[in-house]
């Protein structure tokens, strides 16, 4: 779980993850989800953040059912795909779901 605060510290991060998933056109329940999950796990350090953002938007559109190919997530966030797919389980792991075997 994250404080309120969080958000705000964040800011930045939240933003860029809320321009993705405009420019994927994914529902709202997908981006809040996408929010929490990223808010919940928020790596210390800079470099990890992008990675970590776009792995909760890809897992959060997962869970709402508005599924978007992981290169589209990574293009969208300016990351690799291998960063989304490195990371997505695990942050779906941290947020109490278990992941897809696939």
């Amino acid at each position: 779980m994250y404080r309120a605060s969080d958000e705000v510290e964040h800011e930045e991060w939240l933003s860029r993850l809320h321009r993705a998933a405009e420019s994927l056109e994914l529902s709202a329940e997908a981006r809040s989800n996408a929010t929490d999950m990223f808010l919940s796990a928020v790596p210390e350090e800079d470099r990890s953040k992008p990675a970590m953002a776009a792995a909760a938007l890809y897992a959060g559109a997962l869970i709402a059912g508005d599924e978007r190919p992981q290169t589209a997530v990574a293009d969208a966030m300016d990351v690799t795909r291998l960063s989304v797919q490195q990371h997505w389980k695990g942050v779906l792991e941290d947020a109490g779901f278990r992941p897809p075997s696939w």
